[in-house]
């Protein structure tokens, strides 16, 4: 047998699909319990409604990037795999870098070689475990984030709107500035992208544009990719 069959076989579309499902039950439960806490605190249904909307549309260009992703681990590893390793990650670099390291453990360069059922599991194995980290911290300090963030704070609340915005400032920084020294079209994208996204965000501050605050990001995203192909 081969090893996409092997791959796109009905057991593994059963397991992936069971995953898919817990995650897919999990965002019910955090969406359930995010309302009723919204009416707790006295959020409107309309600020609930806007922030819901917001939300959903500000997802949509990550999602399309992902499924880019997704396009390129199929024909490695297959579609259950694909579908359920970037519905629980969503991280493309991490999954295809994983599979290369895992096929290339034994002997399969991928893209020059063929692959095998040997290096398909290897690839497998070295996505799953590659992940169990996060995983396993994440389950054993969540509870505990409260007293660290209340010692770390100590008392000044103003930190607390502070750090988030640095850390994803810090995160984002990371990930771009391999590609503005790149100085290829990677470089062009990522700097059309900011200076769509510094336009959109003038402009929806000073008409008051609700709807371009809302698909902003979505607008840069593409705006960028497209100003790359063009050049």
């Amino acid at each position: 047998m081969e090893y996409m069959q092997i791959a796109n076989s009905a057991p593994m579309w059963i397991a992936a699909g069971v995953a898919i499902a817990l995650v897919l039950y999990q965002a019910f439960v955090f969406a359930r319990k995010s309302y009723a806490t919204g009416k707790t605190i006295g959020l409107s249904d309309a600020q609930m409604r806007s922030a819901m909307k917001c939300s959903m549309i500000t997802s949509i260009g990550p999602s399309l990037v992902i499924l880019t992703g997704l396009l390129s681990l199929l024909v490695t590893v297959g579609g259950p795999m694909a579908w359920m390793r970037l519905s629980f990650i969503g991280s493309v670099m991490f999954e295809l870098m994983a599979v290369g390291f895992g096929a290339e453990a034994v002997g399969v360069n991928l893209g020059i070689d063929p692959m095998t059922k040997i290096a398909f599991a290897n690839a497998v194995w070295t996505m799953i475990l590659g992940s169990l980290g996060w995983i396993i911290f994440a389950t054993l300090t969540a509870d505990k984030m409260d007293k660290a963030q209340a010692r770390f704070l100590k008392g000044d609340k103003g930190l607390l709107t502070v750090i988030p915005v640095a850390a994803m400032l810090g995160s984002f920084g990371s990930l771009v500035s391999g590609h503005l020294v790149a100085l290829n079209k990677n470089t062009v994208a990522a700097i059309s992208g900011g200076l769509i996204m510094a336009i959109a965000v003038q402009l929806s501050e000073k008409k008051d544009l609700k709807w371009l605050k809302e698909w902003g990001l979505a607008i840069a995203l593409f705006g960028g990719m497209i100003v790359a192909a063009v050049l």
